[in-house]
């Protein structure tokens, strides 16, 4: 990890973000002032989530789950177990879905007439990022700092049940991308669903996806992106196929890499291509591999929360087929 957060560059250029506090008192400071996610998201600060947002139960026991301030909490407490000796942002927040409701002093009220007092509120769906500085790289011009986050949607639980009932969540960890705000996670920072029935449970699962992430890996194999790039006709001819995939029928599809981006996030990675003041083509049409994929995780950002996450692991695994078949000289249906 030292050789990692030292390779060629100096600490003094975060000298300006404080270190994460006990979950309780935390910084004003957070992750990224940039949405990692948009999709119909709103940031919220953790001090809402902890004093304004009621927690949902099991219908049956009326006993309380696990909720996104426990999720957020356990996260902090292992990212500060593990990084303590670094510089820990605080969480960022995004949440959707806002189940509304009044208590019952309220009930006839007409909904204008609501005091603050009389209104109750939490989210169904929440993502969340922390952002250790201090652990960076820079691939192609472009800084990469260690990111930890999670997603948790309620939908998926089964709240008309008893309390140790399996409850759902996503966690990983992985890298931010400074210049855009994208998130680069692939298959080995991901659990993508958690079951668990308790809060130790939980945070057990957490400490061990950490610990057995390989950070300088990781960041070796998106630096090998940069080595290998495609023709303008090349990358039509991808669109191209990208948007086919969606209509193969099993049979065809079963022996080609999955697409999971969808025609309105195709569109945007073409658009892109002309128009991104980072990740555009050069002069002459050509693209490397690694702004590729940063036009794929870029595009991503469009996508649901439910989805989000395996669409940003398909995203790096897609563009890895792509690299292997321009190294080993191999067709790939997507190019050909």
């Amino acid at each position: 990890m030292e050789n990692l957060k030292l390779l060629n560059h100096s600490e003094s250029e975060y000298i300006e973000h404080e270190l994460i506090l006990p979950i309780n008192n935390l910084p004003v400071e957070v992750s990224t002032d940039n949405p990692f996610i948009h999709a119909n998201t709103t940031q919220i600060p953790f001090s809402e989530l902890n004093e304004k947002h009621i927690i949902p139960v099991f219908i049956k026991d009326n006993e309380p789950v696990i909720s996104c301030h426990d999720f957020i909490s356990v996260t902090s407490d292992v990212v500060q177990d593990i990084y303590g000796h670094e510089t820990i942002l605080c969480p960022n927040i995004r949440v959707s879905h806002p189940i509304k409701g009044r208590v019952p002093e309220a009930r006839n009220k007409p909904a204008n007439e609501l005091l603050e007092h009389e209104k109750t509120l939490y989210y169904e769906r929440m993502a969340y990022i922390i952002e250790i500085p201090t652990i960076y790289d820079v691939i192609d011009g472009n800084k990469l700092s260690l990111t930890v986050g999670g997603v948790k949607s309620y939908h998926l639980d089964n709240l008309n049940s008893k309390k140790g009932s399996d409850e759902h969540f996503k966690v990983f960890i992985g890298f931010k991308n400074q210049v855009c705000t994208n998130l680069c996670v692939w298959s080995d920072g991901l659990y993508a669903d958690l079951k668990v029935t308790s809060i130790g449970q939980l945070k057990a699962l957490i400490r061990t996806l950490l610990e057995k992430y390989n950070p300088n890996f990781h960041l070796r194999q998106m630096e090998l992106l940069t080595k290998y790039h495609l023709t303008e006709h090349q990358f039509a001819t991808l669109i191209g196929r990208c948007r086919m995939y969606q209509h193969l029928s099993y049979s065809m599809k079963k022996d080609l890499s999955p697409m999971l981006l969808g025609d309105s996030q195709i569109g945007m990675i073409c658009k892109d291509y002309y128009r991104d003041s980072s990740f555009c083509k050069n002069e002459d049409g050509t693209i490397n591999l690694w702004k590729l994929y940063n036009l794929f995780t870029g595009a991503n950002k469009s996508t649901y929360f439910d989805s989000f996450l395996d669409r940003s692991v398909n995203a790096y695994h897609f563009i890895e087929q792509i690299r292997f078949a321009l190294q080993n000289q191999t067709n790939n249906w997507y190019l050909n």
